[in-house]
């Protein structure tokens, strides 16, 4: 308990520079701050350093995914608030990676890890993938029915917008990887289990979002959900 003590005060500090930095450069609002601040706390606290490396990872991608082409996304009406992502949007994408870090303390560690970097690796994807999506013209399709549908559709998908997920879910999981938080194979599977919920997303997207039956929030955390499952999965075999 006593050696657990530091690692609570260091990640309050980390938690601290880290909500301070991201409103500063506008990657999430004053609740986004608040709620990514509880995100990263839980994440410090139950896995260490590595998994800080990896919200990092996360953090920058998706802001440089973003902020790419925002006044044609805002002319398009699909770009996000320029004070950044609220509170509920931070806790759809990043809630998941923190209930299994927590889950962590548990027996069985090393597959809650899996799960958590899957969970990361698949919002990285998710939101990379949509928002540089978002600026095709011409090459999106709706997932289901493979029909030519306009950017920004729920559920749409395109060649640019999928690669640059699986690029996103490749440096997510590496830093995981070469942080230390994951051996080399379970990194692998973290990879796996992102881009297939990045799939997951575009479906569920395509089927309920665009139905009215799920917004966006619930759609995000359900596919995060899913990546954490099928790295469980995987990993347990």
């Amino acid at each position: 308990m006593f050696v657990f003590i530091p690692r609570l005060w260091s990640a309050a500090a980390v938690t601290l520079i880290f909500a301070l930095l991201a409103r500063w450069v506008r990657g999430v609002s004053v609740s986004g701050a608040v709620a990514g601040a509880f995100v990263c706390f839980v994440l410090y606290a139950a896995a260490g350093p590595a998994v800080l490396a990896a919200l990092v990872s996360v953090f920058v991608i998706t802001w440089i995914a973003t902020r790419y082409g925002y006044s044609r996304k805002r002319a398009l009406g699909t770009a996000e608030n320029r004070e950044g992502r609220t509170a509920s949007q931070v806790l759809a994408n990043l809630l998941t990676a923190a209930l299994f870090a927590a889950a962590s303390a548990l027996p069985g560690r090393s597959l809650f890890l899996v799960a958590t970097a899957a969970a990361l690796s698949e919002a990285a994807a998710d939101t990379v993938s949509s928002e540089l999506g978002q600026l095709r013209d011409r090459g999106v399709y709706l997932i289901t029915t493979w029909e030519t549908v306009p950017a920004g559709t729920n559920g749409g998908v395109s060649a640019a917008g999928t690669a640059a997920g699986i690029a996103a879910a490749i440096i997510v999981s590496a830093v995981c990887g070469l942080a230390g938080l994951l051996p080399l194979k379970s990194a692998i599977v973290a990879l796996v289990a992102g881009v297939f919920g990045m799939i997951f997303d575009s479906f569920l997207g395509a089927l309920l979002e665009r139905r009215n039956r799920l917004n966006n929030n619930w759609v995000n955390f359900l596919s995060t959900l899913a990546a954490a499952a099928f790295a469980l999965l995987l990993a347990g075999r």
